[in-house]
Formats: structure tokens, sequence, C-alpha cells
């Protein structure tokens, strides 16, 4: 090359090349020599969306290590890498940049302590064999640069369902990014991939692969950046392929849940006989056990359309409008304010009278979020007066309108949810500037602080957009709340229902609904959605379709299962089982309460003192609405008495305070042996020890009793002298009171 551009010089010289060659042949000598030390370097690792998923798959921001809100022996980052900027600083500025060795690379803590190389409180987190070390490597050797973040604009997460054969459980998983809608890029090994069971699925995050170790649905979820993916990896239960195409399908329900028993290869258990029905759908919809004379009417019933006539009958009945408010209420946390009785009555009747009318549940949410004025008269004013303050106002408008859980980003964005900071506090101060004092209005002032940012948070609607100045933030958040095209409200509400009659969701639990936490049928949940919407949001179509369903009517066992091959045996709400006590023995609780909500009076107007218009006496339990009126007997069968709310799907009668009070208490006691009890009443008119048997199995189990069952009670009722007779059949009926059987809707 030296002797070209010496030749090139020289010819330049002779007047035989021109200047044009001269330089051409410069600039290719310096090419040639001198490129290498040139050219740019390879660009850096990008630390937001390379270095800090290497960070959350090693663990090291999880709430367990350096994530947690106080941080891990002085060094803090953020809960799964939610906010860089501020672990860059932590990590590069922190500890008077000690973390990081611009150097040498491999002397900084930032690898050190999780590879091991030396003593932390952890354990070790960081193969220096994996593509994360070497990642993190060469950030470091390139001076730990912010850059500017790229966009993550698609993640493709494989596979995100699958079904997996036994001699095959094997499955890889693997993750494909683009950012700035670039090429893809393979971001694997960056993702944390965790099992919601450990003991159902493990996972082997060095090869990315996964095996089930137990048959049935699993979930997976696949966390990169802020995006988070569940996959749902299905290994069936039985050995052999079944097929369904002969069962009966009332409706899409149906259709649904065969397809997925199909695939599980898990056959379904039989339908219930008529009685078992009855009594079943009968304390679902209206809280309250059938009489004799309906079991008796029902068991001779011959029509082919009986079943749903008895829905019917059942969802127009004052019966559904009491338990339904009940259920209501407990869902919108309804509960007396000290001193105002008033604005109590006021809610309560809003909600029966809404109920009754069959309002749709996207006007009634509408109005719950938006009414104001004076609370003594408007109803659903008092909304907002249940809770104490902003936040805890957004929490329950996400609770019971939204189906999700906002808390968590509170002090951070949700780890397993696409909530912000921004969100949480974003939708509190929609709500801050409401007075909550018996006249509801809005004020001119009034915020909430952002913790991050420790000015007003700028109100929100929760995952789409900040409210302008100009804007009216409440009905623009209902508005939002109520749109059809997204159907948050709907898919909320009809999750609830199915809850209700199956004693579980189809997302469990009912306010937890995210992509994280998918539903067991996730078309089923949609398709129930979209009949919800298309039928203007009414309550009693959807409790129709439910329990028109052939799935509905399946044999239950105690724990039921999440696929519906059978329903689960719930257990009675305190209410419900305190009025079926007092239905059974002929002695009602009375509930007397300063406290008013729609109850009969205790005595005519005209005979009351000055005061006594404050109280009334509930005939039924389900009437009492305030979990806070003084109701011991409630109280131990295990009344919801928290204004936070109760989840009826894990209510239980199996607390020992209950099981001394039902063993040996006043609860049951009193009115086995009552004068104007229906025992007392069958022994004073010379009926049997058959017949009494009979009339208490049709009036507790809403069937007669079985010939064996019969049997062994009348051996053992058969005593020589009458008051050993009262007393063994107390016995008799305290048994029946006591059983599973009588406890359980099964």
């Amino acid at each position: 090359m030296s002797k070209l551009l010496a030749r090139a010089i020289d010819g330049t010289r002779r007047g035989q090349v021109s200047r044009l060659m001269i330089r051409l042949a410069i600039a290719l000598t310096f090419s040639l020599v001198l490129g290498p030390a040139l050219e740019p370097r390879a660009r850096a690792a990008d630390f937001d969306t390379q270095i800090m998923p290497v960070l959350t798959r090693s663990g090291c921001n999880a709430g367990a290590c350096h994530g947690a809100a106080a941080g891990r022996g002085g060094f803090h980052l953020s809960l799964l890498g939610s906010d860089p900027a501020s672990d860059y600083a932590a990590i590069v500025h922190g500890l008077e940049g000690r973390r990081v060795h611009r150097s040498d690379a491999k002397q900084s803590l930032l690898v050190r302590k999780p590879t091991g190389d030396l003593a932390h409180g952890g354990d070790v987190a960081l193969d220096e064999n994996s593509r994360g070390y070497q990642l993190v490597l060469q950030w470091l050797s390139a001076d730990v640069p912010r850059g500017t973040s790229r966009i993550l604009t698609e993640l493709r997460v494989t596979p995100t369902q699958l079904v997996v054969q036994a001699d095959q459980s094997d499955f890889k998983l693997s993750a494909i990014a683009r950012f700035d809608h670039g090429p893809p890029e393979d971001v694997t090994d960056l993702t944390l991939f965790t099992a919601e069971d450990a003991d159902a699925v493990a996972l082997e995050l060095e090869t990315n692969t996964g095996r089930i170790l137990r048959p049935g649905q699993h979930v997976i979820i696949a966390r990169y950046l802020q995006q988070v993916v569940p996959i749902q990896i299905t290994l069936p239960v039985g050995t052999r392929k079944i097929s369904l195409v002969s069962r009966p399908r009332n409706n899409f329900i149906d259709q649904a849940i065969y397809e997925q028993l199909e695939q599980l290869r898990l056959a379904p258990a039989d339908g219930v006989d008529d009685l078992t029905f009855l009594r079943r759908v009968t304390l679902d919809l209206s809280g309250r056990l059938p009489t004799r004379e309906e079991v008796e009417h029902f068991s001779q019933e011959t029509a082919i359309d009986k079943r749903p006539r008895l829905i019917d009958r059942l969802l127009a009945s004052s019966a559904f409008v009491d338990y339904w408010t009940l259920k209501i209420s407990r869902l919108v946390r309804l509960h007396s304010l000290p001193n105002e009785p008033q604005s109590l009555r006021t809610y309560s009747a809003w909600l029966r009278d809404s109920v009754a009318q069959g309002l749709p549940w996207n006007q009634f949410a509408y109005e719950l979020i938006t009414a104001t004025g004076d609370s003594y008269e408007i109803g659903p004013a008092n909304f907002g007066r249940m809770v104490a303050d902003a936040r805890a106002h957004a929490e329950l408008v996400g609770s019971a309108l939204m189906g999700v859980r906002l808390g968590c980003a509170n002090c951070h964005d949700h780890p397993l949810d696409k909530w912000t900071q921004d969100d949480y506090h974003g939708l509190a101060a929609v709500f801050a500037k409401l007075d909550r004092g018996r006249i509801v209005q809005r004020l001119t002032r009034g915020d909430v602080t952002h913790p991050r940012t420790t000015a007003p948070a700028l109100p929100r609607i929760p995952g789409q957009r900040f409210v302008a100045q100009d804007e009216d933030a409440l009905h623009s958040l209902a508005n939002w709340i109520v749109d059809n095209r997204h159907g948050t409200l709907a898919r909320a509400q009809v999750n609830r229902l199915w809850s209700a009659m199956f004693g579980q969701g189809l997302v469990q639990a009912t306010d937890d609904l995210r992509e994280t936490n998918p539903a067991s049928h996730p078309h089923l949940l949609n398709q129930l959605t979209d009949e919800f919407i298309q039928h203007d949001y009414d309550l009693r179509h959807a409790l129709r379709l439910i329990t028109h369903s052939e799935t509905y009517a399946r044999r239950s066992t105690r724990e039921g299962d999440r696929f519906y091959a059978v329903t689960k045996s719930k257990a009675l709400p305190a209410e419900v089982l305190a009025d079926a006590f007092g239905d059974v023995t002929g002695v009602p609780y009375h509930f007397s309460t300063d406290v008013q909500g729609y109850g009969q009076r205790n005595e005519p107007a005209d005979s009351r003192g000055p005061n006594a218009s404050e109280e009334l006496v509930y005939r039924r339990a389900v009437q009492l609405l305030d979990p806070l009126a003084p109701a011991p007997a409630l109280d131990t069968l295990g009344r919801c008495n928290r204004a936070a709310g109760c989840d009826e799907s894990i209510l239980s009668h199996s607390g020992l305070a209950t099981q001394l009070h039902l063993v040996n208490g006043d609860l049951i006691n009193q009115r086995l042996s009552a004068p104007e009890g229906r025992l007392r009443q069958l022994l004073s008119t010379g009926h049997s020890n058959a017949q009494i048997v009979d009339e208490f199995y049709h009036r507790a189990l809403g069937r007669p009793a079985l010939p064996a069952e019969s049997e062994a009670w009348l051996k053992r009722l058969d005593a020589p002298e009458p008051d050993e007779r009262q007393a063994l059949l107390e016995d008799f009926l305290w048994s029946l009171l006591c059983s599973q059987q009588f406890q359980l809707n099964h």
C-alpha cells in the first residue's frame, strides 16, 4: 500500500494522475491501516430494557430483597423495576458510586455480591455463565451509560396456552420483543417466568423449560419489563379421551364447560334430583328454605318446564329482593354512620328499590359515582360516605365496580397488574374535592399528595389518561367505567354473580380481575359479559341464564372443583342460617335496632313513645343490612361485621365459638323447647315420632327422610316416658340443625 501511495504521489509530480486520485489513495490507505481504531464501539447494553430485566429475573428487586419498601442493606430498588430512573441513580450514584467499578467491571459490587464473590444477605442470584451476567459486564465496561431507553412495542410469549400429555409433560418457554416497532429480539433469558403453584409446575430458568408435576390447569406468569403475560398449561386429568356430545346443553354455559371437561378428560357428575334443585335454587335466589308446601307441590308437579318456572317465581319474589339487597349492601360496604340513622335508612331503601325495580347495573354504578346532594334524601349520595377519605373511595370503586385491587399501587406500581401509582393517586384525586358530610358536594379545593413526586396528584381515569382541568372528573370516570367497549363493569359483575351461585368465581377472588389471574374459562367469561351488556345489565337475566344451565344443576361436593365437573357446596351466610333456624323450629329471631332499614315496626305508630319511631323489628335476618347493628346471634354465626366488606366464598361455620354455641348455647336450644315452637306444637297435637321426623326432614332438608334414616331415628326415639320422649326429639332436631346437610347449600 505504501508503494501504491508513493507511485501516486510521484505520478502527480509528473502530472500523470489527477489530484482526485491522490486523495482516493490516501483515503484507502487510512481506511485499511487505521480503520479498526476509528470504528465506533459496539452498542452498550441498554440499562432500561436489558440491565433492569436481569435484576428482575435474578430476584434483586423483588419484595423479599432490595425491592422491599425500605430496601435491604441500604440498597433500595423499585419493586420489579417499575422506576428505572431511580434505580439507575441508586446503582450508579448511591453509596458514593461504590456499586460500580468504572475501570474494572468485574470488581463492581453490582456483580460481586449477586454472584457470591462477596458475601451478602442474599443467595447467589447471578450465574457467571449466564447471558445476564455478560450483559451487566458489558454495561459496566461501557462506563454505565443511562442512554435513551427504547420503547417496548410488542411482547410475544410462547406458548400462551398449551395442552401436554402425561408422557410428554415437558415444555419450552420463549419470549420475543420488539422495540420502537423494530426487528424482533429474543428476550427469553431476560424474562422472569414464575409458576403460580410451584408444587404443580417445576420451572428450570437456566434452560427456560418447565414440567407439569400434577394434572390439571396451571398458570405461569411471564414478566418482561412492566409487561406481564399469563401462560396456561394443561395436563389432562384422565388417561382416556371422553366425548360429551350426548350430554344436554341448555345454553352456552354448558357448551363452554363441556369443551374444557373434554380437554381435561374429566367426566362430569350427574344432575341433581328435583328436590335438591328446589332447595339449592331457593336458597341461592331468595336466601330462604323452601316451605313444606313448596316441597310437596314441586315433587308432584310433572310439567317439563317446572324448573324454569320455579326460577321465574323466585326472581319475581319479595324474598329475592330482600336477599339480593343484602348481598349488594355488602358489596358497596353499607354501614351505619354515628348519630345519622336517616342516612342508612335512605341508602338502604334506595338499594332495595333498585333491586325491586331491576335498575340496570350500569345506571346503578353511574349513580353511585356521580350522586351528590342531601344524603338523607338521595340514597346513592351515601356511597362515598361509607369510606373515610379519597384514597379509600378510590379503592372502593376499584373493588366494587371494577373488580380490581388498586391498593398495591398506593406505594408502588402494581407488581401483577397494569395499575401504576399515577393511576391510584389519580383516581383518588377524582374524589379529593368531595365533601363527605351530610350534604355531599364538590368543593373548589382538595387534593391528595402523590408520594413519588410529593406534589398534588392529577385526576386520572385509571389506565387511560389524565383528566383535563375543565373536565367534570366524576362524570368522565363514571362514563368510562360503564363504557361497553371494554366491559370493565359488566365483567366484574357477572363474575360476582357466578361466584354467588357456584361458591367460586370464574376469576377468584372476585375483586382481583387481572391478566395475571386468568379466568378458569376465559371464553365463557367473555360470553357472559357480552350477554350482560346486550341485555341492558339486567341482574335477573344473568341469574336466570346461570340457573337454567345443566352445569348449575350438577351434583355437589364440599370442595367442588375449578372445572365444574361437580358443583361446590356452599356454607349458608349467617343471616340465611339464622332465618333457617327460625323457619324450621317455628321460633324466628327478632332483631330490634335503633338503626332503620326496611324492617317491620314492632307496634302501631300511634302507641309508641316520642322516641320509639327509630326502633324497628326485623322479622327476617336478611333484612338487617347494617353490619354494625347489634345482633349477637348473627355475630356468633359469622356475620360480616366489617365495613371493609367480606368474601362470601370463604364463609364457614367451623369456628370454635360458633361450634360451642351450636352445641350448648341458646342459639338453638331455646328454640327446641320453646312452648310456641314447632316441636312442642306437634307433640301437643298428638303427632307420632314418624310424623315428626318426616315434618322436620321436609322443613330442614327439603325432602322426606329416606327409609334407612327414618328407621334409624325411630329406633332411637322409642321412649316409654313423655318427658324422655320430648328430650330425645329435641336431640333429634338439634342433630338435624347442626348437620352439614342442613348448614350447607348442596
